[in-house]
C-alpha cells in the first residue's frame, strides 16, 4: 500500500498536542510497518523530527499560509506521488481529494457554541477556518478516526454520521514520561521553587485558566504549605488581564509563567510538580493527564467529556466550574500522604493502558479497511 499523510506542523519548534499525536503515531508506523510505504507531507520546519527510511519518504511541501497549504499545495503535491489514500491528522483536510481520505478529527469544539471567543488571533482564525471546511469535507472521508469514545458518540449525535464511518482510537505517550530523579538545574529555568504545582494553561477558553487561577487564590488562602503554581504555555499579558479583571494581582509573587515549555522538559517539571492541575471544561483525549500520571505526579482534572474515561474511576475528577473542589482536593493530597500515595500507583498503573504503538497499529487497521475493503 501507498499511504500519504498530512503532518504539515510537525517539523516546527513550538509544537503541541496534535502535532505530537501526528508525529508518534508516524514514528511508530516507521518503526512496526516495513510492508507499505509511507509520504509525509510536511511544512519545512527547523526541526526535523522524522527522516527518510526505506519505508518512508518525508516531502516538504511550501505554502505562505496553511489554507493555501492544505488546499492547494498538498493536493497538488498528493497527486503527482499517487497513494492509495490521503491521511489528514489535525481536524481539516482539503476539499477536493485527489485520493480517498482519511481523516483524524480529534474534536468538533469549534462546531459547538462557544463560552468565549479566543483571546489570540491565531486560534480565533483557525476556528473560523475549521467551522467553514470541516462540515464539507465529512461526507468524503471514507474513515473517520478520532481520540475517545466519548467523541465518537458526541462526533456521532452532532453530526448525524453513521457510526461505521467513525473509529475511536486512543492515543499513546511517550516512554521518556517516567518518575526520575530531581533535576534542579531544568527546573529553575522556568520556576525558582523546586516544590510546586503545575498548570498547563494556554488561552483557548477549554482549559478553564480563569477558574484555575481563582482556585489558587483561595488554596493560598487555606493552605499552610503554599506552594507557587508553574503555568506553561500562557504569555504575561493574558495572565495579567486575568488577574487585573478578577482582582487578584495579590496572587503575583507566588505564579511563574515561563511560556512554552519545550516538550524535552516538560518530564523533569511533572516529576518535580507535587500535583498536576487539568481542571478542563472540555477535552477529546488529554495527553497531559497521561504524562503527569506516568512521571508519577497525582492529576486532578475535570469530570466532564473525554477524562473520566482517560483518567479511569481511580483518578480524581472534579466538576471544573467548582473552583471550591479544586482546591479541596489539593488540600487532600497535601494532608493525606496516604491518598498522595495511592494516587501516584494509581496513575502508574492506569498509563499502562496506553501506548503509541497502540494508536499506531489501530491507525494501519484503518488505512487496511480503506484500501482493501473485502
Amino acid at each position: 500500500m501507498r499511504i500519504a499523510i498530512e503532518a504539515q506542523r510537525i517539523f516546527r519548534t513550538n509544537k503541541h498536542g496534535m502535532d505530537f499525536v501526528a508525529l508518534e503515531t508516524i514514528r511508530q508506523l516507521q518503526r512496526i510497518d516495513k510492508e507499505n510505504e509511507y509520504f509525509i507531507f510536511v511544512s519545512p520546519g527547523e526541526d526535523k523530527c522524522v527522516a527518510d527510511s526505506e519505508n518512508m519518504h518525508v516531502i516538504e511541501v511550501n505554502c505562505p499560509t496553511y489554507p493555501l497549504w492544505e488546499q492547494v499545495a498538498l493536493p497538488r503535491a498528493v497527486a503527482k506521488v499517487k497513494p492509495g489514500l490521503l491521511h489528514c491528522t489535525s481536524n481539516t483536510a482539503p476539499v477536493n481529494c485527489p485520493v480517498p481520505l482519511v481523516l483524524t478529527l480529534h474534536d468538533i469544539i469549534f462546531l459547538e457554541k462557544r463560552q468565549s471567543s479566543s483571546k489570540s488571533w491565531y486560534q480565533e482564525m483557525g476556528w473560523h477556518y475549521r467551522r467553514l471546511t470541516v462540515p464539507r469535507i465529512l461526507e468524503k472521508c471514507r474513515r473517520i478516526i478520532t481520540v475517545s469514545t466519548f467523541e465518537r458518540d458526541h462526533i456521532c449525535d452532532i453530526l448525524s454520521l453513521p457510526e461505521s464511518q467513525i473509529v475511536a482510537i486512543y492515543n499513546g505517550y511517550n516512554p521518556r514520561f517516567s518518575p526520575q530523579t530531581a533535576n534542579p538545574e531544568i527546573v529553575h529555568k522556568y520556576i525558582r521553587d523546586d516544590d510546586y504545582l503545575f498548570f498547563l494553561g494556554n488561552t483557548d477558553p477549554k482549559k478553564n485558566t480563569p477558574r484555575v487561577l481563582k482556585a489558587y487564590s483561595l488554596y493560598l488562602q487555606r493552605s499552610a504549605r503554599k506552594r507557587p503554581l508553574l503555568i506553561a504555555d500562557l504569555k504575561e499579558d493574558f495572565l495579567l488581564s486575568i488577574l487585573k479583571e478578577e482582582n487578584m494581582e495579590e496572587i503575583m509573587p507566588y505564579l511563574s509563567f515561563p511560556g512554552y515549555i519545550p516538550n524535552t522538559d516538560l518530564t523533569t517539571l511533572y516529576n518535580g510538580a507535587f500535583a498536576f492541575l487539568y481542571p478542563s471544561l472540555r477535552e477529546s483525549f488529554g495527553i497531559p493527564m497521561l504524562e503527569a500520571m506516568a512521571c508519577g505526579t497525582p492529576v486532578i482534572a475535570g469530570n466532564t467529556s473525554a477524562m473520566p474515561e482517560v483518567a479511569g474511576e481511580g483518578a480524581i475528577l472534579i466538576d471544573p466550574h467548582d473552583e471550591t473542589a479544586i482546591v479541596d482536593k489539593l488540600l487532600q493530597l497535601e494532608n493525606a500522604p496516604d491518598y498522595y500515595t495511592r494516587q501516584v500507583n494509581y496513575g502508574l498503573e492506569r498509563v499502562k493502558h496506553f501506548s503509541w504503538e497502540k494508536t499506531a497499529r489501530a491507525t494501519l487497521d484503518v488505512y487496511r479497511s480503506v484500501l482493501n475493503p473485502f
